[in-house]
């Protein structure tokens, strides 16, 4: 299982899934809603968008929407 590990006052994160050698991006402009991208450094797609509150509900979305893509 990947592990997240962003807090919700961070406005880009990015995290390399060393597995499947694909990253995921995240970015934020409100620390609320957060777009998520997955690929590579040259090359990613967006996937979703996530709202969250806290770190936790952050992390747990940002596992859920990228499952499928690592």
């Amino acid at each position: 299982m990947f592990k997240f590990d962003m807090q919700i006052e961070q406005n880009f994160a990015s995290f390399y899934h060393r597995e499947s050698g694909k990253a995921v991006f995240v970015d934020s402009f409100d620390n609320e809603e957060f777009d998520v991208r997955v690929g590579t450094l040259r090359e990613s797609e967006f996937v979703a968008t996530v709202h969250a509150h806290n770190d936790n509900e952050l992390n747990d979305k940002l596992y859920e929407v990228t499952a499928r893509y690592l």
